[in-house]
């Protein structure tokens, strides 16, 4: 009596069948985003298969995915988890679970050139999807923004960054990961991973940029020499002044006293700054310095802190070049989310070219989700995305379903009415 009572009761409950159950674990709908582009082809370029009968370029890039997007610590973690995957490796284009030797092999020996062909073919791909109408009210080609994150190693694979610790300590070893991102869509257009002592204004050498565009980074990238080559090129940059420059004000075009609380600028003046002229390989060449105008602002925020931005654009106004300053916090964001939703805490190898794939393989990764968040419209947070994923990885779900879902698996219970003569539990 008591179990038909409870079964009249579940039948009576209102259940909750948003999220649908379908024939793919999520992580398979999340490695169908990568249909888009033309592995073969790229794997062929890169010739990235050769030597390799077991571990092949797609099964390593799926190992990858997998233990950055679950956040396993190590590659035996990343083994071991696939390997109890039974049943669902077929899913995933698998035979079986990699060998935790094998695998360390190809993560060590398997050129990162080939993840790095991955991730900006993905971005090409996906360009036109991830762009918006946002503007921002400015008449540029493009806005482009330029930073770096550095990556801490407790290892000498790569030189050290920072400071020597005192007494007996070691300097740690590091890398730094350079991007400059496009301002609307978000995901990087160049990217170049360096030692983490390698200067900051030497990824500007590398940048190839269109005439009439705008890139907007700090201070730490304050190279007077690059300035006038883009001056001379019609590109545009707006950027901060360092604390010890020194420079020669030419003209002041306006000064205001700053107001307590009040957002404006504060000083408008062209200045010159002198520059060492340097040949085709960088060397400064000896000999006379030559000069750079470029516009100088001091700007003073909501909570008074000041600014002095400098830019070679004469058509903006000042208060659109501290517009356009703030704007670079978006690459700020992409780092921060990098760096919290998956794992860059551990590595899995232990030389240059397995952490350089590692790198890879998270901006593929954060790419992916980038493009999953976007499809599925969902107002969700990107890391709460991430966590959804993580939790549901070998689910069998719906992505979209689960992402857009905002109720709880079960409504609140409805009392079934009490069949005569039975009795009754109370289910509050």
């Amino acid at each position: 009596m008591v179990y038909l009572l409870y079964h009249q009761h579940i039948n009576h409950m209102g259940k909750n069948t948003e999220i649908k159950f379908v024939g793919q674990p999520i992580f398979r709908q999340i490695l169908d985003l990568l249909e888009i582009i033309d592995l073969r082809s790229i794997i062929k370029r890169n010739d990235s298969d050769r030597y390799y009968k077991a571990f092949k370029s797609r099964t390593h890039l799926v190992t990858m995915l997998f233990g950055i997007l679950s956040r396993c610590d190590s590659m035996g973690e990343i083994c071991d988890g696939m390997r109890a995957m039974s049943g669902k490796l077929n899913h995933l284009g698998l035979s079986q679970s990699p060998a935790k030797s094998t695998a360390c092999d190809g993560l060590r020996n398997r050129t990162d050139k080939f993840f790095e062909d991955v991730y900006f073919s993905l971005v090409k791909a996906y360009s036109c999807f991830l762009s918006d109408s946002r503007t921002y009210g400015l008449t540029f080609k493009e806005v482009l923004l330029i930073d770096s994150t550095t990556i801490r190693l407790f290892s000498d694979i790569l030189k050290g960054v920072g400071r020597n610790p005192k007494g007996d300590g070691k300097k740690k070893g590091g890398l730094k990961v350079h991007m400059l991102i496009d301002a609307v869509q978000q995901v990087g257009r160049f990217i170049k991973v360096t030692e983490a002592k390698v200067h900051d204004k030497n990824f500007l050498k590398s940048l190839e940029l269109e005439s009439n565009c705008m890139i907007v980074f700090d201070k730490a990238y304050n190279y007077y020499y690059q300035f006038a080559l883009w001056t001379a090129q019609n590109v545009f940059f707006v950027t901060r002044q360092k604390s010890n420059a020194v420079y020669k004000v030419i003209k002041t075009v306006r000064e205001s006293e700053p107001e307590k609380n009040k957002p404006m600028v504060t000083r408008e003046e062209f200045i010159d700054l002198e520059y060492t002229l340097e040949d085709e390989d960088g060397k400064r060449l000896s000999g006379p310095k030559a000069v750079v105008t470029l516009r100088r602002i001091c700007y003073q925020d909501e909570k008074n802190r000041k600014y002095e931005f400098l830019t070679n654009n004469l058509k903006i106004t000042a208060e659109e070049v501290a517009f356009l300053y703030k704007k670079r916090w978006g690459i700020e964001l992409l780092f921060k989310k990098m760096k919290q939703n998956f794992q860059l805490h551990y590595f899995y190898g232990e030389n240059e070219t397995a952490i350089r794939t590692q790198v890879w393989c998270t901006l593929i990764a954060q790419l992916l989700m980038t493009v999953l968040q976007k499809k599925a419209k969902t107002g969700k947070a990107f890391s709460i995305i991430a966590t959804l994923v993580r939790i549901h990885l070998i689910s069998m779900l719906d992505v979209y379903e689960l992402l857009q879902s905002t109720r709880r698996c079960y409504e609140r219970s409805r009392r079934a009415p009490p069949v005569k003569g039975q009795l009754a539990f109370d289910w509050a």
